[in-house]
C-alpha cells in the first residue's frame, strides 16, 4: 500500500478522553473513531490488525477441530427464560421489544442459542464430541465504558462451545481449548497466563481467564515467577490425545497463578519468597466446564449408549477479538507510539523515501516496494512528499516492526538502512539483502504451502 492512497488519519494531540496507552495510540494512530460512549468505528488500520488476529484464532481452532458457525446479534429473549438467566444477568443486557411486541436482546453471549441449536439438530452420543464456535458482535451496556476497546460495550468476540457425553471427554474438551488458547496468544506476540478466575454469571465450578501482565489490567492477579518462564513453542500437539493435552495443562495450572476473586493466601505462601509476585492484569479470554447448567432446564440430551437420554456435558471459551489490540499495544509500546509484534502487525514492512522526487531514491524505493510484494508481504510505502522527520514519526506511531530508509546519500553507497522498531538498531545493506531479511524474518509466521520464497528464486526488481 502506498500512503499516498490509504486513508491513516493520524493524530498529533492526544485526545482528552483517552486514559491509558492503547486507547491514546490506537486514536492517534487513526485505528479506530468513537461513534458513542463504548463503541467504535474500526478505521482501516484498525481493521486490518483486527481481521489479523481474527485469523490467527479462526486457524488455531481449525487445528484444535472445533467447528465455525455464525449465530444471529439478536436473540429471542425466550430462550433466556427457559435457562433461568434472563432475569439474572442484569443491566449490561440490551433489552428491547420487536415490531409484534415480541421480548428480544442484543447477545452477550451465546449458552442458550447454540444449546437451542444443539438440541435440534444432535440426538445421538454417537454425533459427540462437537465444539460450535463463532467470531461475532456481542454488546454489554457497561456502566462506564471506558479504555477504548479494553472496556468497550460493542466488542468482538470468539466464543465457543463444547458439547460431550459424560465429565471426563468435557474437561478433555477444557484441556483442549486450553493448549489451543496458549498457542493463539504466542502466535500474537503476548504472554496470556492461564490463571484460576471466578466463572460469574458464566456459572461453573472450573474456569481459567487468560491474562497479559500490564500495569493498566483492570484484575490484580497473584503469582509465581516461574510460570513467566514458560513458552509453547513449536511443539506438537495431537489434540486428540487425551493425556498429551491434559500434560500440558498441568504444566501450566501448577505454577500458582489466580485473580484476586479466588486468591488464596495460605496456598500463596507456600510459593518461595522469591517468585511471588503480585501484579494487574488484563483478561484476554477465559475457558469453563459448568457440565448440564444449560443442557438439563433446556432439554439437550443425546441418547446413550444403553439407550437412555443423557443431559450433555457442557463448558464455553472465549476470546476478546477486539479487546486484544488494546492488551497488544499495553504490552508492546514505547514513548514513540506502537510497536506490533511481526504475528498482527498491519503492514509488514515500512518502506520511508526520504526525498521523494529524486530520480534515483523513487526507483529504490519502487524497487523494494514491488519486490515485497512479488514475495507475498504487505509493505506500506511513505511516499508522500513530506520531511523526513515526520515520515519517522508516523512510522513510530504506527509501530511496524521493520522499517527500511532509503536515501540518496545511502544510495551513491549501495545501501539502504534497515530499522528495528523494538530494538530502535539500525543496519546498512543492498537493498536485495534488506528485501531478503525481511522475507526470512516472516517465513515462520506463513501457513505451509503459502510462505513467502526466497530472493534466490525471485530477481531483484533492478533499481539502478
Amino acid at each position: 500500500m502506498r500512503l499516498t492512497r490509504y486513508f491513516l488519519p493520524v493524530l498529533k494531540e492526544t485526545p482528552s478522553e483517552a486514559q491509558i496507552a492503547s486507547h491514546r495510540l490506537m486514536l492517534r494512530a487513526g485505528m479506530i473513531k468513537q461513534a458513542a460512549a463504548g463503541i467504535y468505528s474500526w478505521l482501516p488500520m484498525g481493521f486490518k490488525v483486527l481481521r489479523k488476529v481474527e485469523n490467527i484464532v479462526h486457524e488455531e481452532q481449525a487445528r484444535a477441530g472445533h467447528i465455525p458457525i455464525q449465530m444471529p446479534v439478536l436473540q429471542s429473549a425466550d430462550l433466556w427464560r427457559e435457562s433461568g438467566r434472563y432475569d439474572d444477568y442484569g443491566e449490561e443486557m440490551l433489552r428491547m421489544k420487536d415490531r409484534h411486541g415480541r421480548d428480544m436482546l442484543y447477545t452477550p453471549t451465546a449458552e442458550e442459542l447454540v444449546t437451542d441449536i444443539f438440541r435440534a439438530h444432535v440426538g445421538s452420543y454417537k454425533d459427540l464430541p462437537l465444539t460450535l464456535y463463532q467470531i461475532q458482535w456481542k454488546f454489554r451496556d457497561e456502566i462506564r465504558p471506558r479504555f477504548g476497546v479494553m472496556r468497550g460495550r460493542e466488542f468482538y468476540m470468539k466464543d465457543g462451545y463444547n458439547f460431550d457425553l459424560d465429565y471426563e471427554s468435557a474437561i478433555h474438551a477444557y484441556n483442549r481449548h486450553m493448549v489451543s488458547y496458549l498457542r493463539t496468544y504466542e502466535r500474537m506476540g503476548l504472554q496470556a497466563i492461564p490463571m484460576r478466575a471466578d466463572s460469574g454469571p458464566i456459572g461453573g465450578d472450573d474456569t481459567h481467564e487468560f491474562l497479559v501482565l500490564a500495569e493498566t489490567g483492570e484484575s490484580e492477579v497473584f503469582y509465581d515467577s516461574a510460570i513467566t518462564t514458560l513458552e509453547f513453542g513449536e511443539r506438537e500437539v495431537d489434540f486428540d490425545d487425551r493425556d498429551a493435552c491434559a500434560a500440558i495443562v498441568k504444566e501450566w495450572t501448577t505454577p500458582y497463578a489466580r485473580t484476586d476473586e479466588t486468591h488464596d493466601e495460605a496456598l500463596f505462601a507456600q510459593v518461595p519468597q522469591e517468585r511471588q509476585r503480585r501484579s494487574r492484569g488484563i483478561e484476554v479470554g477465559q475457558i469453563f466446564y459448568f457440565g448440564t447448567k444449560y443442557s438439563e432446564p433446556m432439554g439437550a440430551t443425546v441418547q446413550g449408549p444403553d439407550g437412555k437420554p443423557v443431559p450433555v456435558h457442557m463448558g464455553s471459551h472465549g476470546i476478546g477479538v477486539s479487546r486484544l489490540l488494546g492488551a497488544i499495544i499495553e504490552a508492546s509500546h514505547d514513548d514513540k507510539g506502537i510497536i506490533w509484534p511481526e504475528g498482527v502487525t498491519p503492514f509488514h514492512c515500512g518502506i520511508v523515501n526520504l526525498k521523494q522526487g529524486d530520480e534515483e531514491a523513487d526507483a529504490a524505493s519502487e524497487a523494494i516496494y514491488s519486490s515485497l510484494k512479488a514475495l507475498g508481504l504487505d509493505p506500506l510505502y511513505d511516499d508522500r512528499d513530506e520531511r523526513a522527520g515526520g515520515k519517522f514519526a508516523t512510522m513510530d506511531l504506527i509501530g511496524l516492526p521493520w522499517r527500511i530508509t532509503v536515501g540518496p546519500r545511502g544510495l551513491k553507497n549501495g545501501v539502504v538502512e534497515l530499522t528495528s522498531r523494538r530494538t530502535g538498531e539500525s543496519e546498512e545493506m543492498p537493498p536485495e539483502q534488506a528485501v531478503e531479511r525481511i522475507a526470512q524474518i516472516y517465513a515462520p509466521h506463513f501457513s505451509s504451502g503459502s510462505g513467502v520464497e526466497p530472493m534466490a528464486n525471485r530477481s531483484f526488481h533492478t533499481w539502478l
